[in-house]
C-alpha cells in the first residue's frame, strides 16, 4: 500500500509540473523543422533516421540542464548570465538571439501562410488573423491558460503519425536505418545532417524552458518529476520527426528522390495516398507554425527582459511589464509583416534561421555548463562528470557542425554567383 501511495504521489507531481519541458521540446518541430525533416525523407529516404538517436541525446542533455538550473536557482538563464558574466556580455548575447529568433518567427508565419494556401486561403488573410490571435492569447491570457492551449497544440502533432501510417512505408527498411549510421561524403547529405541537428536543438529553447520552469514555480523538490517530463518531451519530438521523415521517404523518395521547395511541396507529394494524408500533413504544418509563432517571440521577450532586468511574465498585466509585452508585439508585427511582402523567400528564410541557431547554440551551451558547475549556485545539484563530458562534447560537435554548415553555405552562394 505504501508503494502504491508513493507511486500515486509521484504521478500527481508529474502532472503538476508537466508543461515547460514537453512544450519546449515539441515546438522544436516548427516550420523549419518540418521542412528539414521533409527534405531529408524526400531526397534520402530512410537513411537519415539514424541521426535521431544522437540528436535526442543532445536535446535531453541540454534541456535537462536548463530545467535543473531553473528549479534550483529560481532564475532564468539570461538572468544568471547577467549576474555572473556582466551586462555587456548579456547584451551581446541578447542582440544575436533576437536576430536569430526574429528569423524563426518569420519562418513560422511563412509556414502558416503556406499551409493555408494549400486550401486557397490568401496569406493576406491568414497571416494577419494568426498574428492577432497569437497576440491576444499571450497578452490577455494567464500562464496557466496559455500553457493549456500549448499542451493541446502538442497533441495535434499526432497528425504526422497518422500521415506517416497512411503512406504505408517500408517499415523494415525504416527500422534498419534507424540503428545503422550511414555517412556519405556528399555535400547535400552532409548539409542535411547538419540542418537536422541545427533545427532540433535551438538556442531559444534553453532560455524559454528555464524561464517557464521558474514562472510555473517548479522547485528543486519537484526536480525528479520535472526531469522525467523533459525526457518524455524530447523523445516525443523525435517520434514526430521520425514519422515526418518516414512519410516523405515512402511517398516521395520511393517514387523519385528529389529536393522539395517547401513543406507544402511535401504535402503535395502525399496526394497519391489520399486526401486525408495531405490534409493531416497540412494540419500538422499549420498547428506547428502557429504554435511556434506563439512560443518563439514569447521566449525572446522572456530572455531579453530577464537579461536586461525588466519585469516579465504572462501572469503580469501590460502595465506591469510594458517592455516584455511591447517586445513580444514588435516581434509578431515584424515577423508577420515581412511574410506579406511580395515573393517572400520561405526556403531561404528557413535555412538562414537554422544557420543562425547553429552559430549561437555552442555559446549558449558554454554559458550553461559554466553556470551549472558553480557550487555557489547549484550546491548538490551541480553537473555530474558524465553530464559535463556529454555537454562539452556537444559544444565541440556543434561548433564543428556549425562551421561546416557556414562553409558549405558560403561555397553554395559563391558557386551560384
Amino acid at each position: 500500500m505504501q508503494l502504491l501511495r508513493r507511486l500515486k504521489y509521484h504521478i500527481l507531481i508529474f502532472f503538476s509540473v508537466i508543461g515547460p519541458g514537453f512544450i519546449t521540446a515539441m515546438v522544436d518541430n516548427d516550420a523549419g523543422g518540418i521542412f528539414t525533416y521533409s527534405q531529408a525523407g524526400a531526397k534520402y529516404g530512410y537513411l537519415p533516421l539514424w541521426t535521431l538517436a544522437p540528436i535526442t541525446l543532445l536535446l535531453i542533455v541540454t534541456q535537462e540542464m536548463g530545467s535543473r538550473m531553473g528549479a534550483v536557482t529560481g532564475k532564468g538563464l539570461s538572468d544568471l548570465i547577467r549576474e555572473e558574466f556582466g551586462l555587456r556580455t548579456t547584451f551581446l548575447m541578447m542582440a544575436v538571439l533576437v536576430l536569430a529568433n526574429l528569423t524563426n518567427v518569420m519562418a513560422n508565419f511563412a509556414g502558416i501562410a503556406s499551409a493555408l494556401e494549400m486550401f486557397h486561403v490568401s496569406r493576406f488573410i491568414s497571416v494577419p488573423i494568426a498574428a492577432i490571435g497569437v497576440w491576444l492569447l499571450i497578452v490577455k491570457g494567464t500562464y496557466e491558460r496559455v500553457e493549456k492551449v500549448f499542451l493541446f497544440a502538442t497533441a495535434l502533432y499526432v497528425c504526422y503519425i497518422f500521415s506517416g501510417i497512411l503512406v504505408k512505408p517500408d517499415w523494415k527498411e525504416a527500422a534498419i536505418n534507424s540503428v545503422k549510421p550511414v555517412l556519405m561524403f556528399d555535400e547535400g547529405y552532409l548539409t542535411m545532417l547538419i540542418g537536422m541537428v541545427g533545427t532540433s536543438v535551438a538556442p531559444w529553447m534553453q532560455f524559454y524552458l528555464q524561464a517557464a520552469v521558474v514562472e510555473k514555480g517548479i522547485t528543486a523538490k519537484d526536480y525528479a518529476e520535472s526531469r522525467i517530463e523533459v525526457i518524455v518531451g524530447c523523445i516525443a519530438m523525435s517520434v514526430i520527426a521520425f514519422f515526418i521523415i518516414v512519410a516523405c521517404a515512402g511517398a516521395i523518395h520511393t517514387v523519385k528522390p528529389r529536393d522539395i521547395t517547401d513543406a507544402t511541396d511535401a504535402a503535395k507529394g502525399l496526394a497519391p495516398f489520399g486526401q486525408y494524408a495531405v490534409l493531416l500533413f497540412c494540419a500538422g504544418l499549420f498547428n506547428a507554425s502557429i504554435f511556434a509563432a506563439c512560443i518563439q517571440p514569447l521566449s525572446t521577450a522572456y530572455t531579453v527582459c530577464e537579461g536586461m532586468g525588466f519585469e516579465s511574465g504572462v501572469n503580469k498585466r501590460f502595465s506591469e511589464a510594458p517592455i516584455f509585452y511591447w517586445l513580444f508585439t514588435l516581434l509578431i508585427v515584424i515577423g508577420a509583416g515581412v511574410v506579406l511582402l511580395p515573393d517572400f523567400p520561405l526556403v531561404k528564410m528557413i535555412l538562414m534561421s537554422q544557420v543562425l541557431n547553429g552559430a549561437l547554440l555552442p555559446f549558449v551551451l558554454i554559458f550553461m555548463i559554466l553556470l551549472i558547475n558553480k557550487e555557489r549556485l547549484m550546491k548538490k545539484w551541480k553537473n555530474s562528470t558524465m553530464f559535463n563530458v556529454v555537454g562539452w562534447l556537444s559544444v565541440i560537435l556543434m561548433i564543428g557542425l556549425t562551421s561546416a554548415l557556414v562553409l558549405l553555405s558560403i561555397r553554395d552562394i559563391m558557386s551560384n554567383h
